[in-house]
């Protein structure tokens, strides 16, 4: 088991014990390639690592020795074509079995990893591409993708290579065949060429409300963070499979679909699948019996709409869920069907889980359970103080200059002066709000531009949101501020009902009684928007900022013509 290479005690008795002598060893030249993946070939050679599969009926079973060989070959390629340590490779590859091949090969380079979706158009690639000067473009057979890259390229100097996976197309170098031409032994560079725990080996790029995205940047101990996120919130187990249901060009990738997992020696199951379809979801986690597995609140929601009962998913010892807050609702009927609760992590693309329900402590429904042990969680007020018991504060990883955690990002990729501004000081501000109880659980709030400021009172998006799902016409629900001149702001819910349901004058009144009935009368949603879909984000958020502008410059619109 490697784990015990890594943390001297590996089983608690409580949380309390949990947090306080949990302790990671992080060695100086550590390397996720050569470290865990050929360490686990060496141990045994019939390990399975991952197991993939697609729309088409298509299926590959790799072992830990198949990663490590097959990376080795492309380690070697990609040195051919001049990949060297700290050379930035891009890579859109969806959910294809190659991406694993890919990363670790890169990791044992010491190259720098630029994850990326297939949504990309040309104008985001070229400032993907010049802002971290990518020298290789790694991509799947897709039109779209293809079409997009190969348009963005004359005006990406930095380019030297684009290589496609899956299918040959003109004018691209074909990786599968590429490989194969080189030797299944790469030794592990040393010397200069040799990586350090502290050298970059992962850029995210993170959207903000306002402005380009950001270049988050993740050192080699980066995976090792991921123990916890893996081990002790997903609860993979060896030689088990685990499900996480993310795209590759997103972190949470990195969460739940190769590093932590393999560090705990579970296997990955991949599940490529073309869109995102409920019925057809559910029944490859019967067919594979799934023994872990997570994804977003909105899949669960949808999954939740269909004959959950009539699949056999008694396999499936553990759920979890990540990147929104887990309505109260969907958790209470997830627990009716399958007798488990879904364990709720919280965190973003600069870390690993810093927040989650752990195996210790009873699950308090709503909440997003306790700090992780690696991490100093505080919420603070706008003055940099320690809010009390029940006050809302910012999520804040306190001292972070002094005792930097694994798994933090490092600073923003090529931007000393941002990351000088922004993570060297007294703590990280993530920007999200919560409020802790007298028992340590800490409740979300909402993302801080999210809270709406009506007549003095501060109201959490997520509260209200809740509410409305607890309503059977609602299927989704997004709360924002509506600007009001006398108000502030009101409340506005952006609703998706179930087929059964129709708009009406009726119904609003309805949904509005309903809220006033379930939580404090004065959040109520006074503005109720029924659409078809609410816009998300490619990883299933919901675009709270993309509904409060248009809302916003439909009432500036107005607010003129009303001149």
């Amino acid at each position: 088991m490697l784990l015990n290479r890594f943390l001297p005690r590996i089983e608690f008795d409580s949380y309390e014990d949990f947090k306080n002598n949990y302790k990671l060893n992080i060695p100086a030249n550590f390397n996720f390639g050569f470290d865990i993946v050929d360490e686990w070939a060496k141990q045994d050679e019939t390990k399975k690592a991952l197991v993939w599969c697609n729309d088409h009926d298509e299926e590959k079973i790799l072992t830990f020795k198949d990663v490590s060989l097959l990376s080795n070959q492309a380690a070697n390629y990609f040195k051919s074509i001049g990949i060297r340590k700290g050379d930035v490779v891009m890579m859109i590859l969806r959910r294809r079995w190659e991406y694993w091949i890919c990363a670790v090969a890169l990791h044992k380079l010491g190259a720098v990893i630029v994850p990326a979706t297939l949504q990309l158009t040309k104008k985001d690639i070229i400032y993907r591409a010049n802002s971290a000067a990518v020298k290789t473009i790694v991509c799947v057979n897709d039109d779209f993708v293809i079409n997009q890259v190969e348009s963005s390229l004359p005006d990406c100097p930095t380019v030297h290579h684009h290589i496609v996976v899956g299918e040959k197309r003109e004018g691209w170098d074909f990786f599968e065949d590429e490989i194969e031409k080189q030797s299944d032994v790469f030794d592990r560079p040393t010397g200069a060429d040799a990586t350090n725990y502290n050298d970059i080996m992962l850029v995210y790029f993170t959207s903000g409300t306002t402005g380009n995205p950001k270049m988050i940047q993740h050192n080699f101990a980066y995976p090792l963070g991921h123990i916890i996120t893996a081990k002790y919130w997903q609860q993979v187990q060896e030689d088990k499979l685990h499900m996480s249901v993310t795209d590759s060009g997103w972190a949470k990738f990195g969460w739940g679909k190769i590093y932590g997992q393999w560090i705990c020696g579970a296997v990955i199951f991949a599940y490529d699948m073309d869109k995102f379809v409920p019925k057809n979801l559910l029944q490859k986690m019967q067919d594979y019996h799934l023994t872990t597995f997570c994804a977003p609140p909105t899949m669960y929601r949808f999954m939740l709409l269909e004959d959950v009962q009539s699949y056999d998913l008694s396999s499936i010892q553990h759920w979890a869920t990540a990147g929104e807050p887990l309505n109260p609702e969907v958790n209470s009927k997830w627990y009716q069907l399958t007798g488990h609760n879904i364990y709720q992590g919280f965190g973003q693309s600069e870390g690993i889980v810093l927040l989650a329900d752990f195996q210790w402590d009873d699950i308090k429904v709503g909440s997003t359970g306790k700090p992780s042990p690696l991490y100093d969680i505080r919420l603070l007020d706008n003055d940099g103080k320690e809010v009390a018991v029940g006050e809302e504060g910012s999520i804040c990883v306190w001292d972070v200059k002094h005792n930097p955690p694994a798994g933090l990002f490092t600073g923003y990729y090529r931007n000393p002066q941002m990351t000088e501004e922004l993570l060297l000081g007294d703590c990280y501000n993530t920007g999200d709000m919560a409020w802790r109880d007298s028992e340590g659980y800490f409740w979300f709030v909402g993302r801080n531009d999210d809270v709406i400021k009506c007549s003095g009172y501060r109201i959490g998006p997520f509260e209200v949101e809740s509410a409305m799902l607890e309503h059977d016409a609602v299927v989704e629900c997004a709360i924002t501020g509506v600007p009001d001149p006398v108000r502030g702001q009101v409340v506005k819910a952006t609703v998706v009902i179930k087929k059964e349901y129709t708009p009406s004058k009726e119904l609003v009144k309805e949904l509005q009684e309903h809220v006033k009935k379930t939580t404090a009368p004065y959040k109520y949603p006074r503005v109720i928007e029924f659409v078809d879909e609410i816009p998300k984000t490619f990883s299933g958020k919901i675009k709270r900022a993309m509904i409060r502008h248009t809302d916003e410059e439909a009432v500036r619109v107005r607010d003129q013509e009303h001149k």
